[in-house]
């Protein structure tokens, strides 16, 4: 009879439960939207739903890996900003191949993100000010790189294809959803057999459920700590080349404020801000609820003071539903 009770607790405090509780409160939010308005339930205001989680929840992805290790990240937004200015430079500017420019851009997403964790982990900066530190240094370097002006794509249409064209629309007459958000749903699964099933995964959860533990047991924490800084990196220069695919332009004075929107989804979606617990899964249900909330408060008419307000609500009531699991 006393196993029972210990359990039913032990679900309650697993991932599972975690992922189960956040979509749970996705479905209620979209049924009471629905309900509130008929204008929230049509196909076109489901795309927009869809279209503007797709570039939040690719930062997202690598956020969580950054916060697992009980690191932060907070140069997400501006090294977004920065990698598709980037992009820009290398297509439109140098003229470089439009693939071969998308891949730069994705680099010099990795690079900043390689910089964050050799500040972290080398000169044992920590990881609240460095990533501060490089939210100015990349905020800067797009506006001073950019000449203070948008870098526009007008020369190479396909460019714009990547995040606002539609395969599935081809294949589907009808079924009309953005490219963006393929990309999400395909970043989400690699970054899901990273986090599962692979060596970098596992110590991914290992440095934040006890650093000096792994440290102890041989592990190069350092070089680990590195990796998943540039692997969060790589995510950003994505989510880099998907924005200015979106807007068909590289816009240097853009990205402040996305680093918030993808902590909170990564916080919302269950990962723990002590670090040794989260999914991706849960990151991508976060960025969802964020998205789904806003887009519902918008068509209510909610003024958007108001929708910062419950937005920061529920990041709160997620941090204290998290510290409560844990003492439990």
């Amino acid at each position: 009879m006393k196993s029972q009770p210990k359990t039913a607790m032990k679900i309650f405090q697993s991932d599972a439960m975690q992922r189960i509780m956040a979509f749970s409160a996705l479905i209620v939010i979209f049924i009471g939207f629905s309900i509130a308005s008929p204008y929230f339930r049509t196909f076109d205001n489901f795309v927009g739903i869809l279209l503007a989680t797709a570039v939040n929840g690719i930062l997202a992805l690598g956020a969580t890996f950054v916060i697992i290790t009980a690191g932060i990240d907070l140069s997400v937004g501006t090294g977004m900003t920065f990698s598709a200015v980037m992009t820009g430079v290398f297509i439109t500017n140098m003229g470089i191949p439009v693939w071969i420019g998308i891949l730069g851009g994705v680099l010099a997403g990795a690079l900043v993100g390689l910089v964050n964790g050799v500040l972290i982990s080398k000169m044992k900066i920590p990881p609240f000010i460095a990533t501060l530190g490089m939210l100015y240094v990349t905020k800067g370097l797009s506006l001073v790189i950019s000449d203070l002006k948008p870098i526009y794509f007008n020369d190479t249409p396909m460019f714009r294809e990547i995040a606002m064209g539609s395969l599935l629309g081809k294949i589907f007459p009808g079924f009309e959803i953005p490219n963006a958000v393929l990309v999400l749903f395909g970043a989400a699964i690699l970054a899901n057999i990273i986090l599962t099933r692979t060596i970098l995964g596992r110590y991914t959860f290992a440095l934040g459920s006890n650093i000096e533990a792994t440290r102890l047991s041989g592990v190069n924490v350092a070089g680990w700590l590195m990796a998943v800084y540039t692997l969060a990196g790589v995510f950003t220069g994505i989510g880099g080349v998907v924005m200015a695919a979106r807007l068909n332009s590289a816009q240097p004075a853009l990205g402040a404020g996305y680093e918030l929107d993808a902590i909170a989804a990564v916080v919302i979606g269950g990962t723990s801000l002590s670090g040794g617990e989260g999914s991706i899964l849960g990151t991508v249900i976060g960025a969802f609820i964020i998205s789904t909330l806003t887009n519902g408060l918008r068509i209510m008419a909610v003024p958007q003071e108001w929708q910062l307000v419950v937005t920061g609500t529920i990041v709160i009531m997620a941090v204290f539903l998290d510290i409560v699991r844990r003492r439990k």
